[in-house]
Order: C-alpha cells, then structure tokens, then sequence
C-alpha cells in the first residue's frame, strides 16, 4: 500500500504529542510492507526544533504553503490512501485539496475533543463540517461514545478509533537511578493546569522533602513552581524513557475536553507504562477499559489519592503490571494493523456493490 500522510509535524517533538503518535504509528506500518510519504509544513518554530530530519523508514518531505504542496499531486493522486491530520495549518484548504485529487481520503484526528468543541463554536482552524462526509474514513483518538456522535451529527461514513500508541523498542525501562518521587511530561496547556496543580503542586508544597519534575515547554513565566519541582523546559524523545524510568511514579494529566468525552489516552499514558514506570491518573470514563485500576494504574481525583500513592514504598509491581498490559495491546505494532484493516475496510465500502472485492 502506497500511504500519504499529511500531518502537524514528524520532524519535531517540541510542544507537540504528534510527531512521537506518527512515529511510533508509521514506523509500524511501515514495517507492515507499506510504502509511507509524510508531507509536513515547513514552519519556523519547528524547523529550529528538528529532532527527527530524515526518518529510515518512510519519506519526510516540506512544503511551504499551499501553492508549494501542489507539486505533490503525482504523490496524492497515485496513493492508496491519503491522511490528514489535526491542526494541520491551513487544514480546511489542503482537505479541499486532497478530496480532489486523491482516491481515498481519511482524516485523523488527534485531539478529537477539541476538535468537536471547536467545531461546535464555529472554530473551523483544520475541519470544517462539510469536509466530514468527504472523507472516506475519520479516524479518531476518542472512542466511545463519541465514535457515533461523528457519524450522526456530521455524516461520517465511517468513524474508528485509533488510539496513540508506544514504540515499545524506544519505551523501555532503563537502567537509571531515581530522582523524582512524582514526574509530569506535557506540554502546558490552560485546561490541564488546575488539575497539574491539584494533583503535583498541591502535594509538592506539602511534602517539601519529596522531590518532582515537570517537563514540558510553553509554561507562563507567572507561575510560581514550589522549590522542590524541578522544570525541563523541552525533552526529547530520546529522553522519554530514562526519564521515566527515573521517577518513582508519573503523573497523567488529561485536557478538559477529553476528560468531559473520556476514552481519550494520551500518548506519554502508554509511552509511561512501557517503560513500566508506577501511574498516577485523573479520572475519566473508558479509563479502565485501558488499564485496570489498583492493578496496573492508580487514579486520583485530589491531592490526598497522590500522597497516598508516594507513600507506597514498592509500587513496581503496579508498574510490572501497566508494562505488561501496554505490550499486550498499546503498542505501535497493535495500531499498524488497526490502521490497515481500517483503511482496507474504507476502501471497500467505497467500490460499488456490484464490484466484486478480491
């Protein structure tokens, strides 16, 4: 299958959970038997971020605006299957583009919620409600519920869930000594920030003699970081994993949107559990159908729930536990062949009834 993927970024991880999900996603299928192109828009702040210029197992190529993406419509047109991706710049003209050119068209949106939400104020920064039918396949980081909502209120024809997932030969513990009692990874967003302080900063300025971290660009100058949280401003990807693997336990934290529509796992939730690194989460419906609670996650709705948590002396079972599941159904290699069943099935909903599917 030849695959053209039009995506928010491969090349930088900076303040952005896209390019690890298309790595970890496109590197699998890739692996598959599939020939994969990314197109990604040459934009400043993730020019000077690059940590991944010239991937080995698909193409990477820039365009710098619409004229220019133009000269890839050989690409576009002769594809198997064309994806375009959330917060894609200028997403509403280059869908417009791709339905014209390509055959089969999905859209693969990372931030579902936000997505709808926008979509329900008349926010239409990448998606626009008439481009929903058009495409062939949506294919969203929610399920549940909301898989439904797509289709009825705008017209899916087809709306799947395709979760983030890890790359579980980069995700693994290592051989580290720890540092922190509680880590966070993310980047700052208004949403997540009470819950970041309820269930971090709360049980930092309590416990002075415990130690965290919170990792993460794009953090106001205005707020005030007790003296025991330690600040990274940007980590790798190549850092994730002795990151995490040098906290005693991490934290999730989930945007608001995603927490109201639930069944919306973030990527660092089974990038932390393949490193088999102790999870403290917020709580959100489908949650459990993920992860088992008291088993392999702990959940936490204030302060109390995590300082109970840190006070546990060996939670490596736990964290044994979330590994284990994360290999056995959260890994890359799993969504690969969700990916490809997803887009063979679009492609035959999309022949004739009369054609006969080989």
């Amino acid at each position: 299958m030849k695959l053209v993927v039009l995506g928010l970024s491969l090349s930088s991880s900076w303040g952005n959970g896209h390019a690890t999900t298309y790595r970890a996603l496109l590197k699998a299928f890739a692996a598959r038997g599939h020939e994969v192109l990314f197109l990604e828009r040459d934009v400043p702040w993730y020019a000077k971020q690059r940590d991944l210029a010239d991937p080995d197992w698909c193409s990477l190529c820039f365009y710098a605006d619409l004229d220019d993406l133009a000269r890839f419509t050989p690409e576009i047109a002769e594809a198997d299957a064309v994806i375009v991706g959330s917060y894609v710049p200028d997403g509403v003209a280059v869908a417009h583009f791709v339905q014209e050119t390509a055959g089969l068209t999905a859209f693969y949106d990372i931030d579902t919620p936000v997505t709808l939400a926008k979509l329900a104020r008349g926010d239409f920064e990448y998606l626009s409600p008439e481009l929903v039918p058009s495409y062939d396949l949506y294919l969203s980081f929610t399920g549940g519920p909301t898989l439904a909502r797509i289709e009825r209120e705008y017209g899916s024809p087809a709306a799947r869930a395709l979760y983030c997932s890890v790359d579980a030969d980069a995700y693994r513990p290592a051989d580290v000594p720890k540092r922190w009692d509680l880590s966070y990874l993310g980047t700052y967003s208004p949403d997540r920030q009470p819950t970041l302080g309820r269930l971090l900063l709360e049980p930092a300025r309590a416990h002075p003699h415990r130690r965290f971290v919170v990792a993460g660009p794009q953090y106001p100058g205005d707020i005030e970081w007790p003296d025991n949280v330690e600040r990274i401003d940007h980590l790798p990807p190549s850092e994730h994993a002795a990151f995490y693997s040098a906290s005693r336990w991490t934290l999730n934290v989930t945007r608001a949107d995603m927490t109201a529509a639930g069944w919306s796992p973030s990527v660092r939730l089974f990038e932390a559990a393949a490193c088999g690194t102790p999870i403290i989460s917020d709580v959100w419906d489908g949650l459990d159908t993920l992860f088992e609670p008291g088993r392999e996650i702990i959940l936490a709705h204030r302060g109390g729930d995590v300082t109970a948590a840190l006070d546990d002396a060996d939670a490596s079972a736990l964290g044994k536990a979330a590994r284990a599941r994360a290999l056995a159904a959260h890994t890359a290699t799993h969504r690969a062949a969700e990916l490809e069943r997803h887009l063979l099935e679009a492609a035959t909903l999309r022949r004739p009834a009369d054609v006969e599917v080989a």
